[in-house]
């Protein structure tokens, strides 16, 4: 994507910004929990093809970072919406008695992983736990307990990382988390071999991901907005994974600009690959399905394993009715 096209796409976007003004859209912000990328796709989707503004919606992406805590912002009401990493911040919400309640699931799957380097004893998801672990704190809080329990992962191994991949690169003996969309084309580029990718989602670690989180006042007072926005994102990430997403990759890359086209095109094949936003129960009942007894059984585990509280009321922290009607069932899918 050249400099100037980038140009073009932030230009594109302050005009369909000034056409909302003009038609009297209802604003809304929405928090990114991290820097802009393609697993933040579908939201930029629907920004950029006018999906929110067919729903009524002028939409502003919040995006995050390593700084930043934008979940605190919702919670405070300085925005509408926010991206959840996954189902254990909305366990520790309503610990907290904090009035925000998940609407919708946009991945299926949670995109994180754990790798190794090939050919060195390390090729089967049971060898992992022998290996030193460059973890991260996030992870280690609350991944790494349940790792520890199911499959025997012990914390004395574990070493820090800080987003660098430099150390698990020297020592072929390492494992090292990241996304599947992510970090293993990061470390083909920068390593010269491909590693071994083991997506936890398939070894029992059950969560949604990229979730949509709200507050409880804005559901019990604006549902209908709501679930306008639900719908405008859930066509906004099927767009974004199988039509035209030149428009969103131009804005994610103005948003951050570290971020290049051939990450952008790994990313979102990795997705498709694994059914990242569309298997499950999207396959029936559309992305961003929601299955009550599923979200049950991965508090049950995590609570089990100590990283969530136990005796949380999960009906506070979940709407069911904003989803699970059909809305961006892909046909034919192939996961």
């Amino acid at each position: 994507m050249t400099r100037l096209a980038t140009t073009l796409c932030a230009l594109l976007l302050l005009c369909l910004q000034a056409r909302a003004l003009d038609r009297g859209l209802d604003k809304v912000t929405i928090a990114a929990n991290w820097l802009a990328e393609a697993e933040q796709g579908g939201f930029y989707q629907a920004v950029a093809d006018g999906t929110y503004e067919r729903y009524g919606l002028d939409v502003t992406i919040l995006p995050g970072g390593p700084q930043k805590n934008n979940r605190l912002l919702l919670a405070a009401g300085k925005v509408d919406f926010y991206m959840g990493d996954n189902l254990i911040g909305q366990f520790a919400a309503l610990h907290e008695h904090v009035p925000i309640v998940t609407v919708a699931a946009m991945m299926q799957k949670d995109p994180l992983v754990l790798m190794s380097h090939p050919g060195v004893g390390l090729d089967r998801f049971e060898d992992l736990a022998k290996a030193r672990a460059f973890v991260g704190l996030a992870t280690l809080t609350t991944v790494w307990p349940w790792l520890e329990k199911t499959f025997g992962f012990s914390r004395e191994k574990v070493a820090s990382y800080n987003f660098n991949s430099a150390p698990f690169l020297a020592d072929k003996n390492s494992i090292q988390q990241g996304y599947v969309t992510s970090e293993p084309f990061a470390i083909e580029r920068e390593g010269g071999f491909k590693p071994n990718v083991f997506l936890l989602a398939d070894h029992g670690y059950d969560t949604y991901a990229t979730t949509i989180e709200t507050r409880r006042d804005l559901i019990d007072n604006n549902a209908g907005l709501v679930q306008r926005f639900v719908d405008a994102s859930i066509l906004g990430w099927q767009n974004y994974l199988y039509g035209d997403n030149s428009a969103a990759n131009a804005a994610i890359r103005h948003q951050n600009p570290d971020i290049d086209d051939a990450q952008l095109a790994f990313s979102v094949e990795q997705m498709r690959v694994y059914g990242i936003v569309d298997s499950g129960d999207a396959r029936k009942f559309g992305i961003g399905a929601m299955n009550r007894r599923r979200i049950d059984r991965f508090y049950g585990t995590m609570a089990a394993a100590g990283v969530a509280p136990a005796d949380i009321d999960l009906s506070r922290g979940f709407e069911f009715n904003f989803v699970n009607k059909g809305v961006g069932v892909v046909p034919a899918l192939k996961h």
